[in-house]
């Protein structure tokens, strides 16, 4: 059996996984898997950074999600692509 849980920010997903967890139930959090796939020094990042430009990387190499999230959602040359 498979379970997703979905909902808005503050509706209690991580209190569920927290309990199945207790359950020794495997958890599978997208939003962690999302963070680790663009550490620094990802092949994953660096394709990013080719699509969106140079300046989407934070001096610690970490990607400046704030800027991603802006030219993804407010530039309408990076929308379509």
């Amino acid at each position: 059996m498979i379970i997703g849980l979905t909902g808005s920010i503050a509706s209690g997903k991580s209190t569920v996984a927290k309990m199945l967890e207790k359950l020794q139930l495997p958890i599978v959090d997208a939003d962690q898997v999302a963070r680790i796939v663009v550490e620094p020094g990802t092949e994953t990042l660096q394709q990013i950074a080719q699509a969106f430009g140079e300046e989407i990387i934070l001096p610690d190499g970490q990607m400046d999600r704030k800027k991603v999230g802006d030219l993804i959602f407010h530039d309408p040359k990076k929308e379509s692509n």
